[in-house]
């Protein structure tokens, strides 16, 4: 990939490899190569997994946008920094997804085996359990947990008309069928869960607060947005290391989940970014960001080996009332642009920070 901060760090006399073309025309044609480069990478990230890669795409074309033909070197090393974030980020949950998967498939094989060796042991009932398994081969992947859930709840009766008859011949072996059954069925719920959840905060993942948002612009049900970025997060990693900022990311999604309503959905929307789905009007979403800034502003103290560093962590938040028409990304986009604009005129003060012994 060409790199358009070498091409903006070129050498101040004007030296240029190419000179036929302007620098103009190089800028222009290495920031449509870096911006095709991100877009290629979103898709690949959709063919690789369905389930996760448009949360990767949607990640990579918001960076795109930030590559104008005015940018500058700052930007263009921020925007390197967040797309290898992004693409390390995807890479775990990819990888913790598949390994999910193949864990469920374990499982399905291991109870469809137990049901195999009681069905075998009586004849009478070989065909129930042979129709249930038709059902499961039916499907064509694992991808989507509901679809195999569906697949349970088909054959239910077919199922329970079976254990039933046979009670009569072998309770021991109906007993351990239903324990297997049931506790599958458990997995799900708990993988289902799982899947909406940030693996690092425990907060709402981005998907899942862009399937809850869907939902409440479907039911054309009044919302508001609120998008909060924490401000000097950069300067934490730099000093403190990814362990402490992870510690700090940790500690503020704890404070924000206190600070909201049970009613609120608190999301982590990548890397410092965080946001809050509310139920209200625009004003009292302005005055409950005012009780939650006085609630998650302040001093953290996070854990740097064996010692500890005070921390004073500040946010920028924007806040929007959705439209009647709007989308779900013009929505998203406008909460964005208010949190960038709040981010951008207020006086930065970088983090502070004491060492001391934990006691």
């Amino acid at each position: 990939m060409i790199s358009v901060k070498k091409h903006l760090d070129q050498d101040p006399n004007g030296v240029n490899k190419c000179p036929e073309a302007s620098p103009e025309e190089l800028l222009a044609l290495t920031l449509d190569s870096y911006r095709s480069a991100l877009t290629a990478m979103g898709s690949c990230g959709v063919q690789a997994c369905p389930a996760l890669g448009p949360g990767l795409q949607q990640g990579l074309m918001g960076l795109t946008e930030r590559l104008s033909d005015k940018v500058t070197p700052p930007v263009v090393k921020e925007t390197e920094e967040r797309v290898e974030e992004q693409l390390q980020q995807w890479g775990g949950r990819t990888a913790e997804y598949f390994r999910e998967r193949a864990s469920e498939v374990k499982e399905i094989l291991m109870i469809l085996a137990r049901a195999a060796a009681v069905a075998e042991h009586d004849q009478k009932h070989a065909s129930q359990f042979s129709e249930f398994t038709k059902r499961l081969q039916t499907m064509a992947t694992l991808e989507d947990l509901p679809h195999l859930r569906a697949a349970f709840m088909r054959s239910a009766k077919e199922l329970k008309a079976c254990v039933d008859k046979m009670k009569k011949d072998s309770q021991e072996s109906v007993t351990a069928l239903r324990t297997q059954v049931s506790t599958y069925q458990a997995k799900l719920e708990e993988a289902e869960q799982r899947a909406s959840r940030d693996a690092l905060t425990g907060l709402y993942n981005r998907n899942c607060v862009e399937t809850k948002t869907e939902h409440r612009i479907a039911e054309k049900r009044p919302f508001c947005v609120v998008m909060l970025d924490l401000n000097g997060f950069k300067q934490v990693n730099d000093t403190h290391g990814h362990l402490a900022g992870n510690d700090l990311l940790k500690q503020f999604a704890t404070e924000l989940r206190s600070a909201s309503r049970s009613t609120d959905i608190v999301g982590r929307w990548g890397g410092d970014e965080f946001i809050i789905v509310l139920d209200c009007s625009l004003g009292d979403a302005k005055s409950h960001m005012e009780r939650l800034r006085r609630w998650v502003i302040g001093e953290y103290t996070v854990q740097v080996g064996t010692d500890v560093a005070k921390v004073n962590m500040d946010a920028a938040i924007g806040v929007v009332e959705w439209q009647p028409g709007e989308t779900m990304r013009e929505v998203l986009g406008r909460a964005d642009a208010a949190m960038y604009g709040e981010k951008a005129v207020a006086h930065q003060q970088p983090p502070t920070s004491q060492m001391g012994r934990e006691s």
